[in-house]
């Protein structure tokens, strides 16, 4: 006698199905937003940074602290250096804190070309065979070593 495999399935299917968990949902996981980068430096006289903000009221907040000369803010307590961190992480921007500078300065021949990378740099010194420049993160250390590659 030939058993069809659809009978004798069936029940089993019956009570399996009750039991399957619901079909699957698109993955709903929460999403963090985008956040800005700032990379701030622990120098002698405090901490410093260089950032462009889109937003004027941003910077209008933070104009006390802002260096003309240099084009950077600059903090000389760390009281002042954290009410700006405060500000600056509910404005939507992450800050790293460096202190050691290693990795972020770029040297170039003193005769060399370097208007591309002084305007992403915080600080220069000069010798008399070299511009060593302070770089405002390392993306901008890597647009140098690649502009003095190029050069």
């Amino acid at each position: 006698m030939l058993i069809r495999p659809c009978i004798v399935l069936y029940p089993i299917i019956m009570i399996i199905i009750p039991r399957m968990p619901p079909p699957l949902q698109a993955n709903t996981f929460d999403v963090l937003p985008w956040r800005k980068r700032i990379t701030m430096f622990k120098i002698a006289g405090g901490w410093i940074f260089k950032h462009f903000f889109d937003d004027s009221a941003i910077f209008k907040e933070l104009a006390d602290y802002y260096n003309k000369g240099l084009f950077r803010f600059e903090f000389k307590t760390v009281g002042e250096r954290n009410k700006a961190l405060k500000l600056l992480e509910l404005r939507g921007f992450e800050v790293e804190l460096v202190e050691d500078l290693r990795g972020y300065a770029v040297k170039l021949p003193r005769y060399s070309k370097y208007a591309p990378v002084l305007k992403n740099s915080m600080a220069m010194i000069e010798t008399p065979e070299w511009r060593i420049f302070l770089m405002k993160d390392l993306a901008a250390v890597e647009e140098a070593e690649r502009s003095r590659n190029e050069g």
